[in-house]
């Protein structure tokens, strides 16, 4: 392992001591590394690819992400990397690499995405383009900053200050980074199931999402499952005179509008029986209760919308969320005296543990027909599933890393059984077998998948931090904790 500048050199020449002050120098690495720039120009390269998985014409630029930005960067960890074709035509390249030290040391599997969301271009504030890593004072303006370039480099730069200060990890590690999780993952579930036993590992320590206060690390150990979908009403080919028909032709706008009314009611209530959950337990409840939701910028948490009878946090965290994406009829850049032909809205029901997917859509469907809705078609997303998933707060995992978490920063961590969000989870935990165990490196006001993406610097000093001390400690503990 060669590191960057000559730090390693230095830091080596002050001795390596007992484990406290190898840690230590550790935590000196990653905190050079930010220091002199070095995090901010490597995001910059790595920002500066175009992995737009929702743009049909960005493969080959997400085949360069892995093979350019992070197949060298992982080599040089010594870890023996390979890119796949996805056996999913509609998905992008996945790389696997992995490191094996010794088969008494745990296996760690480490999980990121390169791609990301459309760039927007025009909606971005004057002087700021979302491939040009841009800084304005606390912030770091570029598209997948938080999500989720900056994340996996935090994470591969903690690997190698470890490396660098033990000469070992002191545990193996499996590798995976895909190319296609913004448009639902298409293909991963199949690859892993195909590579198994390749793949095996003893838990997944990944990033993704946002802390719940930038200054708190949080650890998370699940996700809601997510649904996407479309009603349509489509009742004719053209659009007609609203003065000579208006009051004797259907009006489809207005047959969609009275179908999701049933949905929910205008509290966002959800009404159809078999979305509403039932595994939502006092102890549950005592967990969620006791964390932080904040109100960032325009965003301003409602407490009259929703569940009545549950919290904020009980809503977010565990239950079900019906959201209209978009809704269009007619011409919407400049509206004609007419009525559609057509109507349509983009849907979508964030879930959690114990609603059963494969219902889902069915359930819908029974409800719009009881409700003489049958002109209103439902159109399901291919590869836009994601399951529900949620470990344990008392799993040995999690105290591991909250532990290692504390001694490093002096926080307690915000110990989340599942993000609010979404992520193939599923696809460790039901495929590989895996604990999962997220430390997420960004916060909730970043401007995710919108215009404006951004991280905090604190944030992400502090995560460099965080995650050398975790890389650290498992390694010192690795032969005892593969045992036990």
């Amino acid at each position: 392992f060669q590191a960057e500048d000559g730090i390693r050199d230095c830091l080596l020449s002050r001795g390596l001591g007992d484990v406290y002050k190898r840690q230590q120098e550790a935590l000196e690495f990653v905190g050079a590394y930010f220091n002199n720039g070095k995090f901010e120009s490597d995001l910059k390269k790595l920002v500066s690819f175009k992995t737009e998985s929702q743009n049909p014409e960005s493969k080959s630029e997400l085949f360069s992400y892995l093979s350019e930005a992070i197949l060298p960067r992982l080599s040089r960890l010594g870890l023996k990397c390979e890119i796949f074709s996805n056996p999913d035509p509609s998905g992008g390249p996945i790389l696997v690499g992995e490191r094996k030290e010794d088969n008494s040391y745990p296996t760690i599997f480490i999980y990121g995405h390169g791609d990301v969301v459309l760039g927007q271009e025009e909606q971005w504030q004057e002087g700021l383009d979302p491939f040009t890593l841009k800084a304005k004072g606390e912030k770091l303006f570029g598209r997948g900053t938080a999500d989720n370039k900056s994340q996996h480099l935090i994470n591969i730069i903690a690997l190698e200050a470890v490396l660098a200060i033990r000469k070992s990890l002191g545990f193996n590690v499996k590798f995976v980074m895909e190319t296609s999780e913004e448009i639902g993952s298409p293909g991963l579930r199949e690859f892993f199931k195909d590579k198994r036993a390749d793949l095996a590992s003893d838990v997944l320590i990944a990033s993704d999402g946002p802390r719940l206060q930038p200054g708190v690390p949080t650890i998370f150990m699940g996700t809601r499952g997510a649904i996407n979908f479309d009603l349509e009403v489509n009742l004719r080919e053209g659009d007609h005179h609203s003065g000579n028909w208006g009051g004797v032709l259907k009006d489809p706008a207005i047959v969609l509008a009275n179908a999701i009314a049933t949905i929910v009611n205008k509290r966002g209530e959800i009404q159809i029986p078999e979305w509403r959950p039932t595994n939502l337990t006092k102890e549950l409840k005592e967990i969620l209760n006791n964390l932080p939701l904040e109100s960032i910028g325009d965003a301003n948490v409602d407490p009259n919308w929703g569940e009545k009878d549950l919290t904020s946090l009980e809503r977010l965290y565990g239950w079900n969320s019906f959201s209209v994406l978009s809704l269009t009829s007619g011409n919407q850049e400049k509206a004609v005296n007419a009525i559609s032909g057509k109507a349509k809205a983009s849907c979508q029901l964030r879930f959690v543990v114990g609603t059963k997917s494969k219902e889902i859509i069915p359930a819908l469907r029974k409800h719009l027909d009881n409700h003489n809705f049958k002109e209103v078609k439902i159109k399901l997303y291919d590869n836009q599933l994601f399951e529900a998933t949620r470990l344990s707060t008392k799993h040995p995992w999690v105290d591991i890393v909250s532990s290692s978490i504390v001694k490093t920063s002096n926080k307690k961590p915000h110990i989340v059984p599942n993000l609010a969000g979404s992520l193939p989870n599923d696809s460790f935990t039901d495929i590989l077998g895996l604990p999962t165990i997220w430390i997420p490196h960004s916060y909730r006001g970043c401007s995710q998948h919108a215009p404006n993406e951004h991280v905090l610097k604190s944030v992400c000093f502090d995560a460099l931090r965080i995650m050398a001390g975790v890389y650290f400690d498992i390694g010192e503990q690795g032969k005892e904790l593969k045992r036990h």
